[in-house]
């Protein structure tokens, strides 16, 4: 077995695990190959030298690994995502800090997760992608999200308008602040925050979600991700931005971009003691009595 790690910087109170981790891999005969400035990381700042591991620096040293972990948060995993691209690779996310919705192992589950890999417990989730295709080449060497597209302004002062069309049919012209196109996996992200609603990671949907807009009866739409939306911005400004999860670029007028869903998923892995919506109910803290 060849198991992948992938991080950047963490928390302080993960570094015993993380050296656990390391041990238990170890102990099991597993062929451990570390994200190199995360394995440089681990050498400077944790003074943790692991033994036995190679190192991989981008998507195409991947090739013969088993499974990917993800160790941060959700930010992270969804910089992960970039490396693991179509191989299909099932993703692993441990979380080094707070509850997350895609680093869904905690510090203290981290033990059973391991026992639970080993002896095959557990299942793996695809989970969609949106592909961005443009005329100006924005994010050509990986023009995906897992969570989400948006475009928005760049001048703080000024609303811009957004023009959508759904398949054949206009949808709306947006004056706001931006626009959110999701995926069910990014509705408990960005989209959430504006309003969207909470869609189940294998639903077949995008959510349509504007940024501030100014007319109050505007609200998320949520459409089958079979359909190719097409956006285009305008506005006072002569820039504006647009992002692939935590990708940014800037861009002028007269761009046409065209979302649809990518040809491939991403494959997240999951233990049987766990599902999303047991996280969907902990991280937004459902049913629990603030009285008390």
């Amino acid at each position: 077995m060849i198991i992948a790690i992938f991080g950047r910087s963490i928390n302080p109170v993960f570094f015993d695990s993380l050296k656990r981790l390391f041990t238990i891999l170890h102990l099991h005969r597993v062929d451990v190959t570390v994200y190199r400035p995360f394995l440089e990381y681990m050498r400077s700042e944790i003074d943790f030298d692991p033994a036995e591991v190679t190192d991989f620096s981008n998507h195409n040293d991947l090739r013969n690994v088993d499974f990917f972990f993800s160790i941060g948060g959700d930010g992270a995993f969804l910089e992960a995502v970039s490396l693991v691209r179509d191989s299909g690779i099932p993703m692993v996310g441990i979380n080094s800090g707070r509850l997350g919705f895609l680093a869904d192992v905690a510090q203290q589950e981290l033990e059973s997760a391991l026992e639970s890999l080993f002896a095959g417990k557990y299942n793996l989730q695809p989970r969609s992608l949106i592909r961005l295709e443009n005329n100006l080449g924005l994010f050509s060497d990986f023009p995906y999200a897992l969570n989400e597209f948006t475009v928005h302004k760049q001048d703080i002062a000024q609303m811009i308008t957004v023009h959508v069309e759904v398949g054949k049919d206009y949808l709306n012209s947006y004056w706001a602040d931006g626009l959110i196109v999701s995926t069910p996996t990014g509705s408990t992200a960005y989209s959430l925050s504006v309003g969207g609603p909470i869609i189940a990671p294998t639903a077949a949907n995008f959510i349509i979600a504007p940024i501030a807009p100014h007319n109050l009866a505007i609200r998320p739409v949520v459409i089958p991700d079979s359909e190719e939306i097409k956006i285009k911005v305008e506005g006072r400004g002569s820039r504006f931005m647009v992002t692939l999860d935590s990708r940014s670029d800037a861009f002028g007028s007269d761009v046409e971009m065209r979302l649809s869903k990518a040809g491939f998923s991403i494959n997240v892995l999951h233990f049987d003691n766990m599902s999303f919506f047991s996280t969907l109910r902990n991280k937004l803290m459902w049913g629990i009595d603030r009285r008390n």
